[in-house]
Parts: C-alpha cells; sequence; structure tokens
C-alpha cells in the first residue's frame, strides 16, 4: 500500500460554503494558487453548477493554476447530467481535470431529501458515474452520509461506481457523526467488500460536528484511505472540515507512528492560513492548533524556563517548520522599494509588479513612520490588507471620531458613493464603533445588520498593527445574505470603518453578479 496521503484541499468549495464566507473570482484564483505552492494533490476549485460565477472561477483556476506540474483541478457536481457538463465545461481547462460527482446513501437521505429507493440511487450511480467518465479520465465517486449509511449497501453503491468507471471513491463523514475506531471499522469494512476498490484511490471527507474531523480522517487513513479532503483552518459547513495544517503536521511530526507522508510544503502553511483568514474574513482563534496566535507561544514560567533550556520540553515542532518566525524587518522610514521588494521575496512572497509594490510600499512607508519596528507579521497583515483590492463601489475616504467618558461618541464618515460622489454623514453612538457603523449605514440605499465584530493585535507592542473581522446580514428572506469584512490599519477604529466597508462592498458586488453565489443547498460530501 501507497505510503504517499493525497491531499484534496476542498477550501474553494466546502470551505466557501462558511457563511459570510463567499469569494470573488479574484480571491479565489489568488488562493488556488497559493494553495499550488503548498503543495496539495487536488485542488476542489468549485461547484460549477451553482452559479454562472463559479463556473467561471473553476475555469480560470483549471486554466491558470492546472498545469502539467501543478495539482489536480476538481470540480464538484450532483449526480444528474447538467451538473457533470458544467463540470466538465470548467475543469477541462486542466492538464489534469476531475470530475467529483455525489449522490446521498443513508436512509435518511433517501427517504426525506431525495425521496429515492436504493434501487433508484443505484441506477443513478451507474448512469451519472458513466456518463462523467464518458467525458473525463479521472472521476471521484462520494456517496454523501456514508457513516450513516449500511455498510452493505455502501458496498454495493461503490462497487457499481468503480463497474460505471470512478477512480476514486470517497467515504465521507458529512455530518461529524462517526467515532474514528467506528470510522476505520467503515472504511475497513467498505474495502474489504467491494471488488475491484484495489484499483482506486479510497479518499475520506470528515466535518468537525463533534471536533473529531481531524481524528476520523487519520483513523481513516490507517484503515487503508489514500487521500484526505480537508481545508485550510478547518472551514466548512456548521463546524467546518477536517484542518489540513492540522492532519499534515500530525503526520510530518509523527512520521515514525503512521508511516505515511504528503507532499505539502509545511513552511507555506502559516502564510496560506493568513491569507485564507484575510480572504474569508473568518478570523482563525488564537488557541487554533498549528496556525493559532498562541500555538508557539509559552506563558507558564515552567513551560518558559523549559523552553530555554531545550525547546523540546514543550515545543514538539519547531515554529520555522511551518513558516512561522519571529524576526523583525530590518527596514524603517528611509528605507526603499529595492529593500523591500528584497525581504518580501526572502518572506516567500512571488514577486510584484511595480503597480503593486507601490501600493505595498506607500503603505508601508505609513506604517513605518507611526512605529518604529515593523514586525515580518504585521507586514504580511498589510500585503493582506493591500495586495488583492477589487474594484470597490464604496470608497472610504475619512473617518473621524470623538468619545470619552462623560461625552457622548460621535463619529462623522465621509465615503465615495457608486454613482461619483462623496457624501458625508455624521452619527452617535452607544460607544465609537457603534457610531462609526451608524454613519455609514446612514450612507446606504440598503440595511445592513452587524453579527460579529473580532479584534486582534498583530503582534505585541501598543503600537501594533490591529486587525478587524466583522460579519454583516443583508436583506430579508430569501434574499437574506451574510458576508465578512477585513481592515488592518494601526487606529483600530480606522480599521474597524475599513472592514464594515470591505463587508459592505461584496455585497454590492453580489448584487452586481461580481461574487459568486452561495451554495444554499447542500453540496455532497
Amino acid at each position: 500500500m501507497s505510503k504517499h496521503i493525497r491531499i484534496f484541499d476542498t477550501t474553494l468549495r466546502d470551505g466557501e460554503q462558511s457563511p459570510g464566507a463567499t469569494l470573488d473570482a479574484g480571491a479565489k484564483l489568488e488562493i488556488a494558487e497559493q494553495l499550488a505552492r503548498l503543495g496539495v494533490d487536488i485542488i476542489e476549485a468549485g461547484f460549477p453548477a451553482a452559479s454562472p460565477g463559479d463556473l467561471e472561477s473553476v475555469s480560470r483556476i483549471a486554466a491558470e493554476v492546472g498545469t502539467a506540474n501543478g495539482p489536480i483541478i476538481a470540480g464538484l457536481s450532483r449526480a444528474v447530467t447538467r451538473d457533470i457538463d458544467a463540470c466538465w465545461q470548467a475543469v477541462r481547462h486542466a492538464s489534469k481535470p476531475r470530475i467529483h460527482t455525489f449522490i446521498a446513501t443513508s436512509k435518511i437521505h433517501l427517504q426525506y431529501k431525495l425521496k429515492m429507493t436504493e434501487g433508484d440511487v443505484l441506477r443513478n450511480v451507474k448512469e451519472a458515474v458513466g456518463y462523467a467518465r464518458s467525458l473525463c479520465d479521472d472521476v471521484e465517486f462520494s456517496a454523501e452520509d456514508a457513516s450513516r449509511t449500511d455498510v452493505a449497501f455502501l458496498a454495493e453503491v461503490f462497487s457499481t461506481a468503480i463497474q460505471a468507471g470512478a477512480t476514486t471513491l470517497n467515504i465521507p463523514d458529512t455530518v461529524g457523526y462517526a467515532q474514528p475506531v467506528e470510522f476505520a471499522e467503515l472504511v475497513r469494512g467498505v474495502m474489504d467488500r467491494v471488488e475491484g476498490i484495489e484499483a482506486c484511490y479510497v479518499s475520506v471527507h470528515c466535518h468537525d460536528d463533534l471536533g473529531l474531523a481531524v481524528a476520523n480522517s487519520l483513523a481513516g487513513m490507517q484503515a487503508g484511505a489514500r487521500q484526505i479532503e480537508c481545508t485550510i483552518n478547518g472551514i466548512g459547513e456548521r463546524a467546518g472540515n477536517a484542518s489540513l495544517e492540522e492532519l499534515v503536521m500530525a503526520l510530518h511530526t509523527r512520521k515514525e507512528f503512521y508511516g505515511c507522508s504528503t507532499h505539502i510544503e509545511t513552511t507555506h502553511l502559516t502564510r496560506t492560513s493568513h491569507l485564507v483568514s484575510a480572504r474569508t474574513g473568518i478570523l482563525v482563534p488564537a488557541n487554533k492548533a498549528i496556525v493559532g496566535g498562541n500555538a508557539f507561544s509559552h506563558e507558564a514560567g515552567i513551560h518558559q524556563d523549559g523552553v530555554i533550556k531545550h525547546a523540546e520540553t514543550y515545543e514538539i515542532m519547531k515554529p520555522e517548520t511551518v513558516g512561522l518566525t519571529q524576526s523583525k524587518l530590518v527596514l524603517g522610514k528611509h528605507s526603499g522599494r529595492h529593500a523591500l521588494r528584497l525581504h518580501l521575496t526572502e518572506m516567500g512572497f512571488e514577486p510584484f509588479d511595480d503597480d503593486e509594490l507601490d501600493r505595498i510600499f506607500k503603505r508601508f512607508k505609513r506604517l513605518a513612520d507611526k512605529k518604529k519596528d515593523v514586525t515580518e507579521a504585521e507586514l504580511e497583515a498589510l500585503v493582506a490588507d493591500v495586495h488583492y483590492q477589487p474594484l470597490d463601489l464604496y470608497i472610504l475616504q475619512g473617518v473621524h471620531v470623538s468619545c470619552g467618558a462623560p461625552s457622548i461618541p460621535t463619529a462623522s464618515v465621509s465615503m465615495a458613493l457608486p454613482e461619483g460622489d462623496t457624501q458625508t454623514r455624521a452619527a452617535t453612538g452607544t460607544g465609537p464603533v457603534d457610531a462609526i457603523f451608524t454613519a455609514i449605514n446612514r450612507l446606504l440605499p440598503f440595511e445592513v445588520k452587524l453579527l460579529e465584530y473580532a479584534v486582534h493585535a498583530v503582534s505585541g507592542g501598543i503600537d501594533t498593527l490591529g486587525e478587524v473581522t466583522v460579519r454583516i446580514r443583508c436583506g430579508t428572506g430569501d434574499a437574506e445574505r451574510t458576508f465578512r469584512g477585513h481592515g488592518a490599519d494601526t487606529d483600530i477604529l480606522v480599521a474597524s470603518a475599513k472592514a464594515y466597508v470591505a463587508a459592505i462592498n461584496k455585497q454590492a458586488r453580489y448584487e452586481c453578479g461580481d461574487v459568486d453565489q452561495q451554495v444554499a443547498e447542500s453540496a455532497g460530501a
């Protein structure tokens, strides 16, 4: 049995289904390019049948990232002809395309969602997989809700898929119900019962509803699966998916125990995590394994003493292994563009063109004027804030705030509007952030409700760069959508305004059709 574990990244499909994490085509391409640098084997780029925008973005990723030396580019489709056609239309531009089709197999899904019999499902699998294989040599089939499916019927479904031409069989724990021991037994049971399965890749796709996605994925791998489906930062439906960085570092750190490895360049993990967090607006918790802010921090005196004497007393892996450094830039307000470009390259960023570098350089200069030292973490946040800037309909021009006891917090906000003019509104609030958001709302032709607001310091020190993430709700009823926004600045009130306007611009671009619609229905595994 192969010791190589394929990493199937579904950040751009299942991950994007996280509430408020809708990405536009530019952001998807940027993440896909970083996933390719990270070394994933397969990128599931989206659900092409979901919307014209998703089909376009998957097509672009297939053409630009799916090169001969790049990863396999997959698209998801339901087991229906129109979905499979849309999927093939998108992924056919890749050197190594894959159609990933699925249908539910558990009794609860058959009875209440599909209203189909087991015989209906078997016929559907045969037709859909056979049709997909007539278009593409690489076909993955997933049995949605496999962990709640009778193993005998599951084996019959997979046997049918193999006979129809499937090359990869996916066993999903769609609702995060399984326990590691029983999930391993399920994988072994399928592999023992299905004739010809040794010629296929067996894959696992686990959700984190009970906090067991990574444990179940590793258990499935130990039972014989050689492909693991996961997302950056573990984002995804409900409680999310198995976390790519946790899976990879478990295999890397305990390689003697598992006896398996991946092709992942682990030094890119932290940067990939930061990029996905910035683009989706989903903040990484401080206690998140591998990439959280506290993952390599030590506060207890006993721990600090141990780490000072010998790092392995309390660190089972080196921060550098996942691309984390604590070095400071030897750059100041007198440094030039060439020095900044060189340092960004040394940090692992791809070369920026002159216009991109100029935008980054101007922000760096402003930051260097405000604080003595600029850390690499702050520079990363700065790059994330300015590198990817889609055409905004609402442009923040200025923020002025007056607050403090016993005065009433008051804010005035100036913003360029889609009509081309700049207007200013003022408002009071329970605090300065509330006043800012209320003033912005008065400039909008639609209602916005704030659902989440989070702020954190990028590094230590009173003059650190602050990052703000917000989640807003727009519309009502069937038209209701949520969007996330991200902002960074040394002034946390300015960062708050930036984040709020960023989320509003996502809503505005969605209304214009420039942001892909989130898939409202269940999207397979």
